[in-house]
């Protein structure tokens, strides 16, 4: 990874350094004291919760080296006050459609949860939107069909 090539929010980066904490100082200390009794139980061979505490075990360890590689290869988006009438990266956008009206929050691609409605400035609603102005029109491809949404706010 390129240095710097990943964009958080502030709180996209605390939540990261969250879940990272749970993970070092809760989550697999407890996996591996699962293990250790496992262990002790005797025959490695054919003991199933050994296997899986052992896999388990992998897993954090995994998600651990990504998240710090994360936290070490990112960069804090910072949005720019001076430009507030423009949809850029952090920022919470009211928009709407025929359907009604929605409200996004355009983060970065790690942050992204279209679910609680963050979405990433690389996805096709992020793309048309960022550099929009309130009462501005985009147009967007969805699986229905185009789907035009109306800048209604920006914070």
């Amino acid at each position: 990874m390129n240095k710097n090539n990943i964009l958080l929010t502030a709180q996209g980066l605390e939540d990261l350094k969250k879940e990272l904490d749970e993970l070092k100082k809760v989550k697999l200390p407890e996996v591996m004291a699962r293990v250790s009794k496992a262990r002790d139980d005797g025959d490695l061979s054919e003991n199933a919760a050994y296997q899986f505490g052992r896999e388990e075990a992998e897993f954090l360890g995994g998600r651990i080296d990504e998240l710090e590689e994360i936290l070490k290869n990112s960069a804090l988006i910072i949005p720019n006050t001076k430009n507030k009438g423009t949809v850029e990266l952090g920022c919470k956008v009211t928009v709407a459609t025929a359907n009604g009206k929605s409200q996004f929050h355009v983060v970065g691609e790690w942050e992204a949860k279209p679910a609680e409605r963050k979405i990433s400035g690389s996805s096709p609603l992020g793309k048309a939107l960022l550099g929009k102005k309130v009462g501005e029109k985009v147009e967007v491809e969805a699986p229905a069909g185009k789907v035009v949404y109306s800048i209604v706010s920006i914070e």
